[in-house]
């Protein structure tokens, strides 16, 4: 998934994670809160978008300052991964700001292996009142799930203010100190969507673009899978699978409902964001995004696997390149720690995954992503 995207299953906040709404009340001051940024820092929107290119996009790379990001190599990235994670649990930007708010209060967006008492990561989460542990809390993605998670659970949190809605997460002994971060935060969440977007653009050259012909160059074809690169099948139509493929006989019987479970979704459109539940139905959020695409067609083999890109590379177990089974995930663009994409092997030498906005859950070959694939995943 791009950035992926659907609300992430089976995860639900306890305990510690929520304040019960009447004394959010207390903790944030009087009413007049809501609309107050005291301390708010004035920011150059310009200048935080020419960082945020610079560090994620490749701009130039001149010297930028701007106040608070004092780290851009280490923030801006941290803030990409919040904001991601945010877009994949179907968070609305007002989520997204008040998540880098919190992250800016707390540990200026970076991954802090120290903090007040057991405090660690990103939002100073501490394992002691129930985050989880410490490595999963220094787990950039999971902290920032577990975040959105505690403010899935406020009811009413887009109607309260930033500074509201983050210590009603937050429990801060500082409740007031997240509103002078609102400008900045919004500045990097404004900067960064179209970034996020512009890896589902149909004009960037990646194995998720439209333009699969089913060609490959001498260094690509071959070799990838024990049956194939799939160059054989020539030109695969959008949205169509070779007559002459089959699901693999010798293929667990999970991992065959996996893939005839994705099979069943060639053609629909891809929705960023979408939880693949209704994928032929005409709400597009029930449409896939390349994760979901992946969830859904495990989840129908019995098998749960984590809602984005980011997760999903960890679930299961790491396997070579060169030794792809179906089944397997694919994982390309972004780096191998956080990958952007995935697709499913589904044998004789293709690939099924939702690729992009404008496009439809289809077919490609292997040969045509082998020089892309940055992880691969058997998770059965």
């Amino acid at each position: 998934m791009k950035k992926t995207t659907g609300a992430l299953v089976g995860l639900c906040a306890t305990g510690p994670l929520l304040l019960a709404l009447p004394n959010l009340a207390i903790g944030a001051g009087t009413a007049s809160a809501s609309c107050s940024t005291d301390g708010a820092q004035d920011v150059d929107t310009a200048a935080v978008a020419k960082q945020v290119t610079a560090i994620l996009d490749g701009g130039d790379k001149g010297s930028v300052s701007v106040p608070g990001l004092d780290a851009p190599a280490d923030q801006v990235p941290n803030a990409k991964t919040i904001q991601a994670t945010g877009v994949a649990m179907n968070i609305p930007a007002r989520g997204q700001v008040v998540a880098l708010a919190t992250a800016l209060q707390e540990s200026g967006l970076r991954n802090l292996t120290y903090g007040d008492r057991d405090s660690l990561g990103l939002f100073q989460q501490r394992p002691s009142r129930g985050w989880g542990t410490a490595n999963k809390i220094l787990d950039p993605v999971y902290a920032s799930t577990k975040f959105y998670e505690g403010l899935k659970k406020v009811s009413g949190w887009q109607s309260l203010s930033v500074t509201q809605a983050a210590q009603v997460v937050q429990k801060s002994g500082f409740p007031d100190a997240y509103a002078k971060w609102e400008p900045l935060a919004t500045a990097l969440q404004k900067a960064i969507e179209p970034l996020l977007q512009k890896a589902g653009d149909p004009s960037s050259p990646s194995p998720s673009g439209s333009a699969d012909t089913g060609s490959s160059s001498p260094d690509t074809a071959g070799g990838c899978s024990a049956d194939g690169d799939g160059t054989d099948f020539g030109t695969i139509p959008v949205g169509a699978l070779p007559d002459e493929y089959k699901i693999p006989a010798t293929a667990p019987p999970k991992v065959q409902t996996a893939i005839r479970w994705a099979l069943g979704q060639l053609g629909t459109p891809y929705q960023w964001g979408g939880n693949c539940t209704d994928s032929h139905g005409k709400n597009p959020m029930g449409h896939c995004d390349c994760s979901s695409l992946m969830q859904g067609a495990y989840k129908a083999a019995g098998v749960t696997l984590t809602r984005t890109t980011y997760t999903q590379v960890k679930d299961g177990k790491a396997v070579s390149v060169d030794a792809i089974e179906p089944g397997d995930l694919l994982f390309t663009e972004g780096t191998a720690a956080v990958p952007e994409h995935v697709g499913m092997a589904i044998g004789q030498g293709l690939i099924v995954h939702a690729p992009h906005t404008g496009d439809v859950v289809r077919i490609t070959t292997v040969a045509s992503w082998k020089s892309w694939i940055l992880a691969a995943r058997r998770v059965v």
